[in-house]
């Protein structure tokens, strides 16, 4: 029933979803390095160690890794449905998201690097790699807005 919709009144239901799949995201990628700069403080075999590995965990699996999906999913049919995958902005803005999703790519190998103990990364490194998701967010959402190319 939904998907029988006309086309005019579907293309905005997406687009919502879409921008709630990225804020969904965002927070996870912005959220995961500070738990990494927390826990690579933590002694290992701690109590808030194995916490950490939870948090982390779920963090990824029930938030960032669906919410990336869905972003893709519905982001590529709006680039399809609305522009026909042409503009110059919008082959930027693809780019950076694949890179966000490289990053997101890490920030997983992160999860399993911890869970396994074996984080040889610092605190200083988990501090610096929680900046980039925020400056390619920038750069998106500068390029979905005002389109400058």
């Amino acid at each position: 029933m939904f998907f029988s919709l006309v086309p005019d009144r579907f293309y905005p239901w997406v687009k919502a979803f879409h921008v709630i799949a990225i804020i969904a995201w965002m927070a996870g990628l912005l959220y995961l390095p500070r738990l990494f700069v927390y826990h690579a403080d933590a002694e290992v075999g701690s109590v808030q160690s194995e916490t950490f590995k939870v948090m982390e965990r779920r963090l990824h699996h029930a938030i960032i890794a669906p919410a990336m999906m869905l972003s893709w999913i519905l982001g590529l049919w709006l680039a399809w449905r609305g522009f026909g995958f042409s503009g110059g902005w919008l082959h930027a803005k693809i780019a950076a998201v694949v890179l966000l999703s490289a990053i997101t790519g890490y920030l997983a190998r992160g999860v399993r690097v911890f869970s396994e103990d074996g984080n040889t990364r610092s605190a200083r490194h988990w501090r610096m790699v929680n900046e980039v998701p925020t400056l390619l967010m920038i750069a998106i959402v500068i390029l979905v807005v005002v389109k400058p190319f």
